[in-house]
């Protein structure tokens, strides 16, 4: 039910899992079951079967993911190190792990009428890969894992916006890096324009997602960004009160 998913995307360091945990919060408030795919990944090695979501009624994602291909790109492929991957081999693994995680997770959550927060998707492999070489859009879009994700679009899209020297201050006073081949300045600066071009809305709008901008820069707080994204969330829901029984229900 592409109307229960909504995915966050934007640069790194702008308030896109602060949002995402706090709809995963918003569904326990709801009484709903939270499958958090970080914490089981971690814990299993493995993402889950389909099967084995039946029991809950929420999910929280993550791209990449935190298991097979996903952890080689977090590990690898994008860490700071002497070996250079090219935009086209990340946009195949990119891709790949996509695949994987649409086909054991989201297509079946889906389909049994189950809520998504997603952190990144797609639209980060069409804004990150080229810039980081020339590839052209048209191609990224027939990579198997871009085309399934696309055919199956969040039904809402958020995208955070702060500007890149906030995004940066932000990166460099965390505790736990990421290091990232991403997370310099000049390069984020480049990721906001395409965040922002209306090519980039048209085309998710396209594939039937409605696409929000979400201010998060300074001097908005955490609290004001957790409270921001589940407004926006709650709009687009039409503010049902009832959500565990509608579940129940199969509404």
């Amino acid at each position: 039910m592409r109307s229960r998913f909504v995915m966050v995307d934007g640069l790194d360091g702008s308030g896109k899992g602060i949002i995402v945990n706090a709809l995963a919060r918003w569904a326990e408030s709801k009484g709903l079951k939270v499958l958090d795919l970080k914490e089981y990944c971690q814990e299993h090695k493995t993402l889950p079967e389909p099967e084995e979501i039946n029991e809950f009624d929420a999910i929280r994602s993550d791209e990449p993911t935190y298991s097979f291909v996903g952890l080689g790109i977090r590990d690898e492929m994008i860490k700071e190190n002497n070996r250079k991957y090219s935009a086209l081999s990340i946009s195949h693994a990119f891709s790949l792990d996509r695949e994987i995680l649409y086909k054991r997770v989201i297509i079946p959550a889906m389909k049994a009428g189950k809520y998504l927060f997603q952190e990144r998707g797609v639209i980060s492999s069409l804004v990150y890969q080229p810039v980081q070489e020339r590839l052209q859009i048209s191609e990224l879009m027939k990579l198997p894992g871009n085309r399934l994700a696309l055919e199956n679009a969040p039904g809402l899209l958020i995208i955070t916006k702060a500007a890149p020297e906030t995004v940066i201050r932000r990166l460099q006073a965390r505790s736990k890096k990421d290091d990232s081949i991403f997370e310099n300045l000049n390069f984020q600066r480049k990721l906001e324009e395409r965040y922002n071009s209306e090519w980039l809305k048209s085309l998710f709008e396209r594939f039937g997602s409605k696409v929000v901008y979400l201010d998060t820069d300074e001097p908005k707080t955490i609290e004001d960004t957790k409270a921001d994204g589940i407004r926006v969330w709650e709009e687009f829901i039409g503010k049902k009160e009832e959500v565990k029984e509608e579940v129940k229900e199969g509404v």
